[in-house]
């Protein structure tokens, strides 16, 4: 099953990193995300990738055609045809990694649809190149494969931004919570879809999460997948900061591979 990763978006709200670099191109210690997210789809037997290309792709496609050089130890023969030797200090498991231009300015939906080519199984996986997480793919892919509906999307329970107060009539506070976790229930990517969701992309542009999504949901296609665990996207320099901060103290929940 292939693992489609949406990293095609300009990252306005992360302008620090991305005046230079697509937001998946950001590092988090000393990898970028988008290496993390990947990452965590082969610790589970998934190494096939569509990387969906636009703000800055080329950026993206020098760092896999340049991965060997950047990640290893070599030794390089300088006038007999430079001849390569790695000598294989870091080196991933037979990663397979399709990277499809999808257009600068293009919305999500049409991202998907324009890698339907590479897309040849019944099934095939699809996230965002900015979120953490530990998900369970195999669950996840189980509980997609047991309600026979056409799409998955991973929910969490998104924290609050800010403290909340609860106040009497008074309005004296009785109660301050800080940054709670919310009633309701947040798409965090990690979808799995049904080929069929292509019929569900309309030919002009499209947001996935808008006509496409909404329609899957009215018709009753739409299951939620409810994850309980870590979770944090990567929208803000705060953020950013953040996700470096719990790499370099050994506190990197969504790493679960060895």
């Amino acid at each position: 099953m292939k693992v489609v990763i949406l990293a095609g978006g300009l990252g306005t709200r992360l302008r620090e990193e991305t005046e230079f670099r697509p937001k998946p191109m950001v590092y988090i210690g000393g990898r970028p995300i988008l290496w993390h997210i990947m990452k965590i789809y082969a610790h589970y037997g998934f190494h096939e990738f569509i990387i969906c290309l636009g703000y800055k792709g080329n950026i993206i496609k020098d760092y896999f055609l340049n991965y060997e050089a950047m990640n290893n130890d070599f030794t390089i023969c300088l006038g007999c045809n430079n001849h390569i030797e790695y000598h294989q200090q870091h080196q991933e498991q037979d990663f397979r990694v399709t990277l499809a231009n999808t257009g600068l300015s293009t919305m999500t939906g049409g991202r998907v649809k324009k890698i339907k080519q590479y897309i040849d199984d019944d099934l095939f996986m699809l996230t965002y190149g900015d979120g953490l997480g530990n998900v369970n793919i195999k669950n996840l892919i189980d509980f997609h494969k047991s309600h026979g509906k056409v799409a998955t999307i991973t929910t969490v329970r998104p924290t609050s931004r800010y403290g909340i107060l609860d106040l009497d009539n008074s309005s004296q506070v009785m109660k301050f919570t800080e940054k709670p976790q919310a009633e309701g229930w947040a798409s965090a990517g990690f979808c799995v879809f049904n080929r069929s969701l292509f019929d569900y992309l309309p030919e002009d542009d499209c947001m996935l999460e808008h006509e496409p999504l909404r329609r899957l949901a009215v018709e009753g296609q739409l299951m939620a997948y409810q994850h309980d665990g870590f979770f944090f996207p990567m929208d803000t320099y705060r953020e950013y900061q953040q996700l470096n901060e719990m790499w370099e103290q050994g506190n990197s929940p969504w790493r679960i591979w060895k």
